[in-house]
């Protein structure tokens, strides 16, 4: 573990909340508020599960000052400020640092994809422009390429390069990862059925899609794991693995919109290709969410 990390817990990959018309800073403003309140470790904005990717420039901008403003330093606000294009993610990244974000979250590029050598050029790129620690997130299953452990090695190097979000599910490539690299980055769970096995390799949390129905239970299955209560965290990890199967019974983020529309905190709203959540899908879920008491 790094001497200072970005956070140790449970960050929420928030949703955006959307209307027809745009961004919904109102639930927005207030989603911020509950996630806080609830003891959430820390916030991730504009990410995947924020849209990020259909977002216009100047919604990802404002949603990244505004989510500053509003949490007013209460937790870490991580921006999303990864692209395909180095030049546009360099850019906004210069810009999340300029309006206060702790920490930036940098996808592999999607699409055009990039190798080995790539990676390491673009990630140095956007570090070197960056006056906040980058979080490298990895997410093979929608970019189509994989940070390699030696890759993670050698950027580990870079001082602005502080961290991973590892979504790969591959878990032998994520123990390989930390046995390169040490504690030279931090490594946290990008997939929410395997906080407590990344964790026990020493990952210092997740950036979690569960947390936003269930900010303070997720950051509790955290924070028992460092307590040293792993059976206890694990008890939690085994009692949610249905309601986390279902929330990805779909592309995210469209379950977890869905779930959060029915929770009253934003409108069933996701943007094109995204489409609503099939009913089949959805009484699945539903009831999941009531049995936990989510629905009250």
């Amino acid at each position: 573990m790094k001497s200072n990390p970005i956070f140790r817990g449970a960050a929420t990959a928030l949703i955006t909340p959307l209307t027809e018309a745009g961004v919904d800073f109102d639930a927005f403003g207030r989603l911020i508020d509950w996630q806080i309140d609830e003891g959430i470790d820390a916030l991730v904005i504009a990410g995947t599960t924020g849209e990020g990717s259909t977002l216009t420039d100047e919604e990802h901008r404002e949603a990244i000052r505004f989510s500053v403003e509003r949490a007013a330093g209460r937790v870490p606000i991580i921006a999303g400020t990864g692209s395909n294009d180095t030049a546009y993610a360099v850019d906004l990244s210069r810009y999340a640092c300029e309006v206060g974000a702790d920490a930036l979250l940098v996808v592999t590029p999607y699409y055009n994809k990039a190798t080995q050598k790539g990676l390491i050029a673009m990630y140095s790129a956007i570090a070197d422009a960056s006056t906040k620690p980058l979080i490298l997130y990895n997410v093979p299953s929608r970019t189509g390429v994989n940070i390699e452990p030696a890759t993670y090695l050698a950027l580990a190097e870079h001082p602005n390069i502080a961290a991973v979000k590892e979504a790969s599910g591959n878990i032998s490539k994520i123990v390989e990862t930390f046995a390169l690299v040490g504690d030279k980055l931090d490594i946290y769970s990008g997939n929410d059925d395997q906080i407590v096995p990344l964790m026990a390799m020493g990952g210092l949390g997740v950036i979690s899609v569960l947390s936003n129905v269930m900010p303070r239970q997720t950051s509790e299955l955290c924070a028992r794991f460092f307590r040293g209560d792993v059976a206890g965290s694990a008890a939690l990890q085994t009692e949610y693995l249905p309601l986390i199967n279902a929330l990805f019974s779909e592309v995210n983020p469209i379950p977890v919109k869905a779930a959060m529309a029915a929770m009253g905190w934003c409108e069933n709203v996701v943007r094109l290709p995204l489409t609503p959540m099939e009913e089949a899908h959805w009484q699945r879920l539903r009831s999941l969410m009531a049995a936990q008491g989510l629905l009250n």
